[in-house]
């Protein structure tokens, strides 16, 4: 089989970047390890930028999108027993994020795939890269016990951080950059309503929480619990009964609680990958990059990849003009430090890290005062969080 651009990996950034191509006459493959109903069941972050928003309307997949999502014009802190607004509408200039599940994206996206007729195989075994160097590189995989050779003038991995495609490219080429955090958070999603219409980060002694949401019936709950913990150590009751205890007094009072449909425990890494491409392979996503979750860059940092890739290949296609491709990892990086840097206070800024000294903690102190009292760390906070530009 001969194709134009072979991705690797069926997560919404893979099915995007294919969904978007095709509609601009570029033939695709995606290759999924998986089954599509074990990629639907990953349960992932849903704040999206309004970069990203626009890109899903883009690639004609943001009408449920747009009816369903919920538009957050700022969150709230939780901090000694009370609660701060960040103002994001004002802070930024009117922008907003927009609360819609990664699961539900990636459903309206593999809707589209079908609708247009794309080719998406599942279950693909074995996906290798092939001739990365040359203006023939191709991928093979394994389906029913026959290896598949596919043909193409590009290899997009967009297959996460244990994928292939981050491995083929050689490792005096790639350089890595990585910081693990002394902690998790523990998540729960329950079908119940949200204790608050906007989101709550909570910055307590006993350790960092998250109030969120999916839609104003299914809620998602974080706490912040040691690495050494399992989901089994935590009981439904108990997951309740220690959010309640990190929540405001006013918030606790309201929360409704209710048996959780999901619960894992996700630990907390910043990682960075060092060039984004070689030779005719390019990188996105988590395959790339991993931000902690606390300030929501994840899903929104492969959709800034995604951006630059379309583009680049876009210009490639039309009009032979191949600088975007050339200078997609380091256009791609630049974004993606800027976003590391954002998650990396954010996680700074309002977890409790063990063994640290009290002097830290009278730093992260006075920089919460410091947010919580200025404008204009505040407009620094909501310029971020809506998203940078493109």
């Amino acid at each position: 089989m001969k194709v134009q651009v072979c991705i690797i990996g069926g997560g919404p950034s893979g099915l995007l970047l294919s969904q978007l191509l095709h509609l601009k006459g570029i033939d695709t493959i995606v290759l999924e390890k998986y089954s599509r109903d074990h990629v639907l069941a990953r349960i992932r972050a849903g704040v999206l930028e309004h970069g990203f928003a626009k890109l899903m309307r883009e690639a004609q997949c943001g009408e449920r999108m747009d009816r369903e999502g919920e538009i957050h014009r700022g969150f709230e802190i939780a901090h000694d027993g009370v609660l701060s607004k960040i103002d994001l509408h004002k802070h930024s200039g009117g922008n907003s994020v927009l609360v819609y599940g990664q699961t539900e994206l990636t459903r309206d996206l593999y809707e589209a795939r079908d609708q247009l007729g794309g080719k998406v195989v599942h279950n693909a075994e074995d996906v290798t890269p092939h001739d990365l160097t040359s203006d023939r590189p191709y991928v093979t995989y394994r389906s029913n016990g026959e290896t598949i050779r596919i043909d193409c003038d590009y290899i997009v991995g967009a297959d996460g951080f244990h994928g292939v495609s981050r491995r083929s490219i050689p490792k005096d080429v790639l350089r890595e950059y990585e910081k693990v955090y002394p902690f998790g958070w523990l998540g729960v999603l329950s079908r119940t309503k949200p204790v608050s219409p906007e989101l709550i980060y909570v910055k307590h002694d006993r350790g960092f929480a998250l109030c969120s949401l999916r839609s104003q019936v299914l809620s998602r709950y974080y706490i912040q619990v040691p690495l050494a913990d399992k989901v089994e150590d935590w009981s439904d009751d108990a997951f309740w009964a220690e959010l309640k205890r990190r929540l405001p007094e006013q918030v606790a009072g309201c929360l409704i609680t209710g048996p959780s449909i999901e619960k894992s425990i996700a630990p907390l890494r910043s990682f960075v990958a060092e060039p984004m491409s070689y030779g005719r392979l390019f990188l996105a996503g988590d395959a790339a990059h991993i931000v902690p979750p606390t300030g929501a860059r994840g899903l929104n940092s492969a959709a800034s990849d995604i951006y630059y890739l379309y583009h680049a290949l876009l210009a490639h296609y039309q009009s032979g003009d191949d600088s975007g491709l050339k200078g997609y990892s380091a256009k791609a990086l630049a974004r993606i430090w800027k976003a590391q840097r954002f998650s990396w206070w954010m996680t700074m800024l309002l977890h409790r890290f063990p063994d640290r000294l009290e002097y830290e903690d009278r730093l992260q102190q006075t920089e919460l005062d410091y947010l919580l009292t200025s404008e204009t760390a505040q407009r620094l906070l909501a310029e971020n969080y809506v998203g940078l530009p493109f």
